[in-house]
């Protein structure tokens, strides 16, 4: 099932989300959702909240970067392999130098704007079979982990950049969350009843 993604403006991306427990009904199911609604949106990652439940669950798939001709053979090996789910996830460093880049959300189409973040992650989390692993990533991977993990912490990526730049984009975050933004996937709108 493809579930509507919650646009900019909903009160359930400002959530901080909380734990579940192993037995949580349909985990399974909500996965496999999650996975069909972030392909079908042609995204690289994405976490319950956008899909309206205030849960700690994200999913990431980096293979759409693996076919950047700027990157090294190592770091496309690394981005076209990397496909996990995380639940329950809380970071327990971050490390390196600061880096910009070109971030983007499905909660808030077509507003790219860059976002400084720290090279390396490690973070803590439970795999689909609650599993528990501690794993640190770097580069893109690490990137994609931050910006989801901001989700579950009622974080938006444009909370990261200049006020600036927010008084430049407040008028297209108000048309997102009004439903005036044209996008090739479901979404939900906090200002319209129903679905689109």
């Amino acid at each position: 099932m493809i579930y509507p993604i919650v646009a900019y403006g909903d009160p359930v991306l400002r959530k901080k989300a909380v734990d579940i427990p192993a037995d949580y009904p349909n985990l399974k199911e909500i996965l496999e959702n999650m996975w069909a609604t972030m392909y079908d949106a042609s995204g690289v990652g994405l976490a319950a909240p956008q899909v309206g439940m205030p849960i700690r669950i994200f999913l990431v798939d980096t293979s759409p970067f693996a076919d950047d001709p700027d990157l090294s053979d190592d770091e496309q090996q690394q981005l076209a392999g990397f496909k996990k789910a995380f639940i329950n996830a809380h970071i327990v460093e971050e490390n390196g130098e600061e880096w910009a880049f070109n971030e983007g959300c499905l909660s808030i189409p077509n507003v790219r704007e860059d976002v400084f973040r720290q090279e390396e992650v490690t973070i803590k989390y439970y795999d689909e079979n609650f599993k528990e692993h501690t794993d640190t990533y770097n580069g893109l991977v690490a990137r994609v982990i931050q910006h989801e993990y901001d989700h579950i912490e009622g974080v938006l990526f444009t909370d990261k950049i200049s006020s600036l730049k927010k008084r430049l984009i407040k008028g297209k975050l108000t048309n997102i969350s009004k439903g005036k933004v044209n996008v090739d996937y479901r979404m939900k709108f906090p200002a319209i009843k129903g679905r689109r």
